[in-house]
């Protein structure tokens, strides 16, 4: 008896690991059911036609802000995870900030499972946090399913009473000791505060407020001792580390030399990093405001450097939306103005833009880094980040050709701003598929955006 396949993507060129071959892909039940060739669809089949385009698992973006509960007025569930569709992302994780409450406890968790649910075109899984005061909260949010935590060495900015807020020493210590004893992961924005703070406040004391004055505010160096400083921590209690965002190759290399005596850590790095500069921040403003601040021309070649040798082991968005009037207002200084670049939408398109066709990186490792290594790390690997029978079918089709101008009218996001606006990119992303639904199609839009569900992690165990 044949194979009875609800959906059939056909004659695409599909990114496995390792290697790039033309075949089907049979999808049934929500799983990839076969790779072949001419494989036979049914009467109530659906089929897809992919000539001429990759077929690549669905992208994993381990660092994304919605906001909610309470400043999904910044983007919401909804918005935020339809935009993350439209550029082939299957799955993402929420930050525990900038919604208010955080997520630094259950209820706060609740409250922000009770903002996903229903509300997401694709599967989501969400960060708990690591404040001061809240190390007797981490094993009940560690039971409720975080995928893990997030800390910051540096102050991470927001509004309103109750915000999140940095670790002293103290607390990161501590709660390393207890993540660790948990068997959860941290994931730390590295910045030294003290460096930071310091150099920032004489900076506007002194009227120098401009974009190249907020970069040399937040130097390389502080990203360095900050890392450094988490890398002694992480030798003496064993807690699993994931460093978000980083900026420099100097870091990257101290974490990869971290990895090779054998601590348990890893890093990421963004898309602006990649294509964007302190050129590009001073040219189109605080759109482009972020931090880390973006490098320099020569810092950002050799972040692709290692990136080519193999020693980042993912790439995330970081996406960091907010309402115009806090990047915009002409009374805001540079410094003033909310750090957070809108991005996430682009992600995919951007990597392969300027990775696969711009610097020659093969498919394969563009896409372990955007889905496979996302997928390893964080217990999700028998169910997504690669395109093998009995995983979870989220696939997406990137047509190599189809170069467009990335417009603000072409962003789902709430505010429809960001520093890649009026960029050409020269491949597009035409569906998107998540455990077998087709959720976007670049004719129809978004045609599916509530059946994503939250995968929970239960203490550094794999997602059911």
């Amino acid at each position: 008896m044949e194979e009875a396949y609800e959906l059939i993507i056909r004659n695409g060129d599909v990114v496995l690991p390792g290697e790039v071959r033309k075949l089907d892909v049979g999808v049934q039940d929500g799983k990839i059911a076969a790779l072949g060739q001419g494989l036979q669809a049914a009467a109530a089949t659906t089929v897809i036609d992919a000539e001429g385009q990759y077929v690549l698992p669905g992208m994993i973006d381990m660092h994304v802000h919605f906001n909610e509960p309470a400043f999904g007025h910044w983007e919401g569930f909804r918005s935020g995870s339809a935009a993350l569709a439209a550029g082939g992302c299957t799955c993402y994780a929420d930050m525990p900030l900038n919604g208010n409450p955080p997520t630094v406890n259950r209820a706060a968790l609740q409250l922000k499972a009770e903002a996903a649910s229903g509300n997401s075109a694709v599967d989501y899984m969400l960060w708990g946090g690591l404040v001061p005061g809240n190390l007797a909260e981490l094993e009940g949010l560690a039971a409720a399913g975080v995928t893990g935590f997030k800390a910051f060495i540096s102050n991470p900015g927001g509004e309103g009473e109750g915000r999140f807020r940095e670790v002293d020493d103290g607390t990161l210590f501590l709660g390393m000791q207890k993540i660790a004893a948990l068997g959860g992961i941290l994931a730390l924005h590295a910045e030294s505060e003290d460096i930071t703070a310091m150099l920032s406040a004489g900076a506007v004391r002194s009227g120098r407020t401009g974009a190249r004055d907020f970069a040399a505010s937040r130097p390389a160096m502080a990203e360095l001792e900050a890392v450094s400083r988490a890398l002694i921590y992480s030798e003496r209690t064993g807690c699993r580390l994931h460093f978000v965002h980083i900026s420099t190759a100097a870091a990257v290399e101290m974490i990869h030399s971290a990895k090779r005596r054998g601590l348990d850590v890893t890093a990421e790095t963004c898309p602006h990093y990649l294509v964007l500069n302190e050129d590009s921040m001073e040219r189109l403003g605080p759109v482009a405001k972020c931090a880390p601040p973006l490098r320099s021309t020569q810092e950002q070649e050799e972040l692709w450097k290692v990136l080519a040798e193999g020693r980042i082991d993912l790439i995330a968005s970081d996406h960091s939306p907010c309402p115009p009037e806090l990047k915009f207002d002409p009374g805001l200084t540079f410094f003033e103005a909310w750090g957070g670049i809108s991005g996430g939408q682009s992600s995919l398109e951007l990597m392969f833009h300027e990775g696969v066709h711009m610097r020659g990186l093969p498919v394969t490792q563009v896409s372990a880094l955007l889905s496979g290594q996302p997928a390893r790390r964080f217990g999700l690997d028998h169910r997504k980040g690669s395109i093998a029978p009995g995983l979870d079918a989220d696939l997406v089709l990137l047509n190599p050709k189809a170069g467009y101008t990335l417009a603000a009218g072409d962003l789902l996001y709430r505010h429809k701003h960001s520093p890649y606006t009026g960029m050409t990119l020269s491949c597009k992303v035409t569906a998107t598929v998540c455990r077998g639904n087709v959720v976007y199609t670049a004719e129809q839009g978004v045609v599916s955006a509530d059946k994503g569900e939250w995968l929970q992690i239960y203490s550094g165990q794999q997602a059911p």
